[in-house]
């Protein structure tokens, strides 16, 4: 499709002069802008700024396009004696000035994908604005904004952005498959700038189903990094309902049927008690059993706290879904496999899956006794090293729990010899 024909005849929309234009402008933009005027190259604000700018909000960061080469960039930081930082930019045509020693700007040539494969794409400069907005994922995102206030949007993002409709730029089948990312991406930014849960544009949706199988192309940290996101975000629930219904979910780790009744139903008791919901706890009422969490980890990898949480929800909350007493729950937090101030927090999550709303805050106002007994005591008193070391604190702290978390070291040990003879080792 010919970028020309489906272009706005004249890119200059209009001018904005808003408190959060006018708040990108420190001392140091100040002196870049001068810079590149000096030079006779022409810089833009891209991307994501010129979003936030137009939704009245102040962009967290200011990306930069220009008309020079990285070469060309190079030689005027160089000349201006101005520190370059990040190198590794560079081969993505991205190069990071440090201007006045206190503000780094990521400043990128104009360029066109010249051949993708799915998630990468080898690049050509260009001086051409209109063929670096139409190598962008969304009409939202093909937006520049000139330094002097001129909003140049060659793709309509404008209008869609007042309608809050998510648009890829040009032909949607297209800009998918040159990065399959951009599914993933076409939902998170649905939830930033939607007003309504479910009002897709159907053929998109279609599109999206229909290019399904190219997201098992993309890493699994990459999906997790844009799911995690979907899942804070504004109707992230929904969302997620959404790449289910599009035929996402076995190229996302998750089992070819989730358990999507299970996961609205939990969504909705986590929200109950707090709308910043921990992504995993939702995340895993759509596993049907431990295994799916195991499968689910080793696609998305995430980190330690997260596949801990995930493999404890999976494996707690069939036997814990009808206890309506605390001391089962602070016993959980007292197993030794992991911190028990991490495992306390695992806890508070599972009650939250379960909306035990009373219990939650019973748990959360608990303090934490401590345990009497240290494992090398144990050892000298004849307990194994190793992991029935834990095996043995656990059964101990049972006994501890169930006597209000009144016992003296001395007393404890009384239970040892039952507790070494109830797991088959004896005393030395």
């Amino acid at each position: 499709m010919d970028a020309r024909a489906i272009a706005r005849p004249d890119p200059v929309v209009k001018k904005i002069d808003s408190p959060e234009f006018r708040s990108i402008f420190t001392q140091e933009l100040k002196d870049l802008i001068a810079l590149f005027e000096r030079h006779n190259f022409e810089i833009r604000v891209a991307g994501g700024a010129v979003r936030d700018i137009l939704m009245n909000m102040n962009p967290k960061d200011v990306d930069i396009a220009t008309t020079a080469t990285p070469t060309e960039m190079k030689e005027i930081f160089t000349k201006e004696n101005i520190r370059m930082v990040n190198m590794n930019g560079e081969k993505h045509g991205t190069i990071t000035p440090r201007i006045n020693d206190r503000e780094n700007f990521e400043i990128t040539t104009l360029r066109i994908d010249a051949i993708t494969d799915g998630r990468h794409a080898e690049v050509i400069h260009t001086t051409d604005w209109l063929l670096d907005a139409n190598r962008r994922d969304l009409t939202i995102n093909s937006m520049f904004l000139g330094f002097d206030g001129t909003l140049y949007d060659y793709f309509y993002g404008y209008e869609d952005l007042q309608k809050r409709r998510v648009a890829f730029v040009g032909d949607p089948d297209m800009r998918i498959k040159e990065d399959y990312l951009r599914i993933l991406r076409y939902f998170r930014f649905y939830g930033r700038i939607a007003e309504e849960s479910n009002r897709h544009d159907e053929e998109t949706l279609r599109i999206i189903t229909k290019n399904a199988e190219g997201l098992a192309r993309i890493s699994g940290e990459r999906i997790w990094q844009e799911w995690k996101k979907i899942l804070s975000g504004n109707f992230g629930i929904e969302l997620t309902e959404a790449m289910i219904n599009c035929q996402l979910a076995p190229h996302m780790g998750l089992p070819d049927a989730p358990n999507v009744p299970e996961f609205l139903r939990v969504a909705k008791q986590v929200r109950s008690f707090d709308p910043k919901l921990q992504p995993i706890t939702v995340l895993s009422a759509l596993l049907n059993t431990p295994e799916d969490a195991v499968n689910l980890n080793m696609r998305l990898k995430f980190t330690v706290y997260e596949r801990e949480l995930c493999y404890f929800i999976t494996q707690n909350r069939a036997e814990t879904a009808t206890i309506d007493e605390l001391l089962p729950f602070q016993q959980l937090c007292l197993q030794t496999i992991s911190s028990v101030k991490l495992k306390k927090e695992y806890v508070l999550e599972l009650l939250k899956y379960h909306g035990k709303r009373e219990l939650y805050q019973q748990l959360l106002d608990w303090p934490i006794p401590q345990f009497p007994i240290k494992g090398n005591v144990l050892i000298a008193n004849g307990a194994p090293k190793g992991p029935k070391l834990g095996v043995v604190l656990d059964r101990l702290k049972i006994i501890w729990s169930n006597n209000q978390y009144n016992m003296t070291q001395e007393q404890l040990l009384e239970h040892l010899p039952a507790v070494l003879e109830e797991i088959n080792v004896k005393k030395k």
